[in-house]
């Protein structure tokens, strides 16, 4: 297949890309680059795509391309939010499928810069959906979040419970994309698949998550922030899961395959069904693990004990996220399992390497 992959610099980008080009899928993927955090990161990552970008392009204000050494993959220095620019991207390619990942990313940076956050996740992911509409492409998944489920507090968290009490913009954003995505699967038939991700963590990470500041300050004998006091627990998923259940939903978009699928009833509508080509998955490890257990396990990865700071709940902040899989499960087969332990030691390992620690 064609796929487009936005985010493709991202940390869950990067790993979908390398499963993606494992398995002879041609990729045309795109990333603006932002300096939301360290840009050199987001250029390691494609440098191991393949990718190596020139000063040209780095500083290039919106679309621009690169070279690469894989005839598979091709990467494309593009702003989402950019309506020309996606307009000729669709345009140029016709893509058998998109996998939509680039967003504004963090619930706490949500409140001090709101606006990019309706640029990039609600305006960029409008971009993304008019280019399906106008080029034919009638298979979209994309990321949403967890963080959706909001003051909701009756887990596992499932697909077919309501989330209409976001708790940060970010969430918010997250539910608006949700819901226009299922106006364009309505209208205009795109067989549209949000992917609701729990707590993703592993190699090549995001350096403002918590496996990644816990990693750098214990590294660095520096003491960490533990909020709410570490009354707090997560479903704490690899990253190779997530990859893995994205490639599978791909394979399986919406309206292609119903096993387990609800029957729509437009008198008692749940969240959960449609009568329009339109699903919404949990990928969570359906295991959720107290905040000072995800310490320990670190502490222990890396013989260290970490100097704690214990902070109160962070506004945005939920205290507990634990996903029901299961229509998952159904639909593809693919269950995430991997142990937390077993995470962190290959998230450990390639820190290690990386860093040079």
């Amino acid at each position: 297949m064609k796929i487009l992959v936005t985010g493709a610099a991202g940390f869950i980008g990067f790993h979908v890309c390398q499963k993606l080009l494992a398995r002879g899928d041609q990729i045309i993927g795109v990333d603006n680059l932002n300096d939301y955090y360290d840009v050199s990161l987001k250029m390691a990552r494609l440098s191991e795509l393949g990718v190596t970008l020139d000063a040209e392009t780095m500083t290039a204000d919106h679309s621009s391309r690169d070279s690469t050494s894989s005839a598979n993959f091709e990467f494309i220095k593009l702003d989402i939010a950019d309506r020309a620019a996606m307009e000729s991207l669709f345009a140029e390619h016709q893509f058998d499928a998109v996998c939509h990942l680039a967003a504004q990313a963090g619930v706490r940076y949500s409140i001090e810069n709101p606006h990019v956050y309706v640029e990039t996740n609600v305006v960029g992911f409008l971009n993304i959906l008019e280019g399906c509409r106008q080029h034919n492409v009638d298979n979209l998944c994309f990321a949403s979040s967890s963080s959706v489920y909001g003051l909701n507090q009756s887990q596992p968290f499932k697909t077919s419970d309501h989330t209409d009490h976001p708790v940060s913009l970010y969430a918010a954003t997250k539910k608006s994309n949700e819901m226009m995505a299922h106006t364009y699967a309505h209208l205009f038939g795109i067989r549209c698949t949000g992917l609701r991700f729990f707590t993703v963590y592993g190699p090549w990470g995001r350096p403002d998550m918590a496996p990644m500041l816990f990693a750098d300050a214990i590294s660095n004998n520096r003491p960490i922030k533990v909020f709410n006091h570490g009354d707090m627990s997560r479903d704490f998923t690899y990253v190779g899961d997530i990859a893995e259940g994205i490639l599978a939903i791909l394979d399986t978009p919406a309206g292609s395959k119903n096993v387990g699928a609800p029957t729509f009833d437009p008198r008692h509508p749940s969240p959960e069904t449609s009568s329009a080509p339109y699903r919404l998955y949990n990928i969570g490890n359906n295991s959720p693990v107290n905040l000072m257990a995800f310490i320990r396990t670190l502490e222990a990865e890396f013989g260290t004990e970490a100097q704690k700071i214990m902070m109160d709940m962070q506004p945005g902040d939920v205290s507990s996220t634990y996903a029901d899989s299961s229509s998952l499960t159904q639909l593809t087969g693919f269950t995430p399992n991997t142990e937390l332990a077993e995470g962190i030691k290959h998230f450990a390992n390639w820190y290690r390497g990386y860093f040079k620690k």
